[in-house]
């Protein structure tokens, strides 16, 4: 399992704003499926999520 983790880690340190996005697509599809209930939450996971992936944040803010 450590291995996987490695590999995921190096991965998306390689691949920060590939990540980013997918982390935005798979944001805006939970928000869209909860009818936009959960707006802010949602969207502060996806802020924190992006910040702690890839060697640098390309997350504006």
């Amino acid at each position: 399992m450590t291995d996987f983790l490695d590999k995921a880690k190096k991965f998306a340190d390689q691949h920060d704003e590939q990540v980013d996005q997918g982390l935005e697509k798979a944001g805006d599809q939970i928000d869209e499926r909860t009818g936009n209930r959960y707006s802010d939450q949602i969207g502060r996971g996806v802020d924190e999520a992006q910040k702690r992936t890839g060697e640098g944040d390309t997350v504006p803010g």
